[in-house]
C-alpha cells in the first residue's frame, strides 16, 4: 500500500478516489477546510431547508392519540443518520417503512438499533416491478425519507419532482455528505469522513496531545443530521396542513457539521464515560427477534403524548412491501 501511495499528493489521491466513486478524503487542519471551495459553498447555507415544491390541498392531519398518527414515512435509508429521522418520526406515532435490497450489504447492530418503530422490506429498484411497488407506496404516503447519495434515487424515477407528481403533498426529505451545492455535491460520504476533510478529527487529536487524528467519541454528525431531518419532515407536514403543497427538506452531513464546530468549546473532555448505571433512567429493554435488547429510550419526555416504539426492531425483509391496514397502533 505505501509503495502505492508514493507520488501522489494526499489531495489528488482524494479526489481520484472520489472520481471512482470510492468514498475517501484526507484529514485536513480546521483552517484548510475553510479555505475549500466546498467549505465556502456550504457556509453561504442555512443549517436546514424545506423548500415547497409542488402543490396541494391542505391536509389537516386531525385529532388523535399521537402527533403523527396515520401518517405513513418510507425510509430509504441506510447504517445511521437516515435510519435515525425514521425512526424518530416512529417514536412519535407514524407508521414507517423501511426499504432495503437484498442486494445492500448493512450492519445488523445498526439495524437493531435504527430499526425500532419500523416495518421492514425490500425491493430491488434496478428492477421495474420493484420500481413499480415503490410507486405505488409513494402514492399512499406523507413523508419520502432518502439518504443515498445525491442523484442516486433519481436515476430510478424517484427525484424529488417526480415523487411529487406521483403524489401531491408528499414531504421529500432529503440528506447527502457535503450538500447540494459547490464542487463535492455528488460525493459519497459519511460521518467520519466528513469528521476527517473538515478538521474536526484533525483537532481532536490535536487537543488529545495525539500524532494522529481523532474524531468525536459518537457519530454526532449522524445523529444530529437525523433528528434535523425528522425535525424538518414534521415542519412540513405542518405546512402541509395549514397551506397544502409538497415539500423538499434538504439536510447533509457537512452542514450539521459546521454547526456543531460553531457551538464552540468546553473544558473537561478527559471526564470519564458514563456507567449503565449513570444512564440506568435512560435505558429500556423489550424483546426482538434477535431475543432481549436493552436500548436508549426515546430522548423526547412529552408528558400528554409519551414517546415510545410500537413496533420492535426486526431483521431486513421481515414484511412485505405493502401498508399495514390499521396505521394507528395506539
Amino acid at each position: 500500500m505505501a509503495a502505492a501511495l508514493e507520488g501522489w499528493t494526499a489531495a489528488s489521491l482524494e479526489d481520484a478516489l472520489a472520481a471512482s466513486g470510492m468514498c475517501a478524503g484526507f484529514v485536513r487542519r480546521p483552517e484548510e477546510w475553510r479555505a475549500h471551495p466546498q467549505a465556502r459553498a456550504i457556509a453561504e447555507l442555512p443549517l436546514f431547508e424545506i423548500m415547497r415544491i409542488g402543490d396541494s390541498p391542505p391536509e389537516p392531519l386531525g385529532p388523535a392519540e399521537r402527533p403523527l398518527a396515520r401518517v405513513r414515512a418510507l425510509d430509504l435509508t441506510r447504517v445511521i443518520a437516515g435510519p435515525v429521522c425514521g425512526r424518530t418520526l416512529a417514536e412519535h406515532g407514524a407508521d414507517v417503512l423501511l426499504i432495503t435490497a437484498p442486494h445492500l450489504p448493512d450492519i445488523e447492530v445498526l439495524v437493531m438499533d435504527t430499526g425500532r418503530g419500523k416495518l421492514s422490506a425490500q425491493l430491488d429498484l434496478r428492477r421495474e416491478d420493484g420500481r413499480e411497488r415503490l410507486r405505488a407506496l409513494v402514492r399512499e404516503s406523507d413523508i419520502f425519507c432518502q439518504g443515498y447519495r445525491p442523484e442516486a434515487l433519481a436515476t430510478h424515477g424517484f427525484s424529488p419532482e417526480e415523487v411529487a407528481r406521483l403524489r401531491p403533498g408528499i414531504i421529500y426529505a432529503t440528506l447527502s455528505a457535503y450538500s447540494h451545492v459547490g464542487p463535492w455535491q455528488k460525493r459519497r460520504g459519511f460521518d467520519s469522513l466528513v469528521q476527517s476533510v473538515s478538521g474536526i478529527a484533525h483537532e481532536g487529536g490535536a487537543t488529545a496531545g495525539l500524532d494522529r487524528p481523532k474524531p468525536l467519541p459518537a457519530q454526532a454528525l449522524d445523529h444530529a443530521s437525523g433528528y434535523l431531518l425528522a425535525f424538518g419532515a414534521m415542519v412540513a407536514l405542518m405546512r402541509r396542513a395549514r397551506e397544502g403543497g409538497s415539500y423538499l427538506v434538504r439536510v447533509s452531513l457537512a452542514q450539521t457539521g459546521r454547526w456543531i464546530d460553531g457551538l464552540g468549546r468546553v473544558e473537561g473532555s478527559d471526564a470519564p464515560d458514563l456507567t449503565l448505571e449513570d444512564i440506568a433512567d435512560l435505558v429500556q429493554t423489550g424483546a426482538t427477534p434477535w431475543g432481549e435488547m436493552r436500548h436508549v429510550a426515546p430522548a423526547a419526555r412529552l408528558s400528554a403524548t409519551p414517546a415510545y416504539w410500537a413496533r420492535p426492531s426486526v431483521p431486513l425483509g421481515t414484511h412485505p412491501p405493502v401498508w399495514p391496514e390499521v396505521s394507528d397502533p395506539a
